[in-house]
């Protein structure tokens, strides 16, 4: 992984300034709002893989993301059992970054990788379908940069088969944030 320093929105930041800042997020959304009932033990186990791509074409992001997916696939997931695969410097714009996501899916299936791992979607500018650009429910899914998080499907099907329903995590998600607010939000990051 690259040391160099970038620029994004204006502001210099090295790659572990990146990683800093999601594991962050991680830790205080993801984990700390229990967006995601799965995340915790893979992420206190130390079995996540962080990866900031420093490509600046949508080409380059996918012959990186086949390798992190042929990777994750190949791996021991008792030693990494997901990744997030960080791309501060390309598709940051959301209607863009979503139009990937199609891209990504092609790419699992031209990797012979369906059913073995999929791809979930995080962007600064998440917005679900038929919400509003400011809806305080988009922020589940908004990350400090656009990712695409590379998920074994071994581990879903375990994580989903230990909920009775998955659909209620959507909803309590949503209640969540709605209590939270947009003030309770930006309280979050205030150190």
């Amino acid at each position: 992984m690259c040391r160099r320093s970038c620029v994004q929105f204006g502001v210099l930041m090295s790659v572990d300034e990146v990683i800093a800042a999601t594991m962050l997020w991680v830790e205080r959304s993801v984990v700390g709002l229990n967006l995601c009932p799965f995340a915790e033990s893979p992420y206190r186990s130390g079995r996540v893989r962080f990866v900031v791509s420093e490509k600046r074409s949508k080409a380059a992001l996918l012959r990186e993301l086949h390798s992190e997916l042929r990777l994750l696939a190949a791996a021991d997931p008792m030693q990494c059992e997901t990744t997030l695969l960080i791309h501060p410097w390309v598709l940051t714009d959301f209607m863009e970054y979503n139009s990937f996501l199609k891209v990504c899916d092609a790419s699992v299936a031209s990797l012979g990788l369906e059913g073995e791992v999929q791809v979930a979607s995080f962007h600064p500018q998440y917005q679900f379908h038929e919400s509003q650009p400011q809806d305080i429910e988009n922020y589940t899914n908004r990350s400090p940069y656009p990712m695409l998080h590379l998920l074994r499907e071994a581990s879903v099907e375990r994580a989903v088969a230990a909920v009775a329903d998955t659909d209620e995590i959507f909803l309590r998600n949503m209640r969540t944030l709605r209590a939270l607010g947009h003030e309770g939000w930006e309280r979050l990051w205030r150190d």
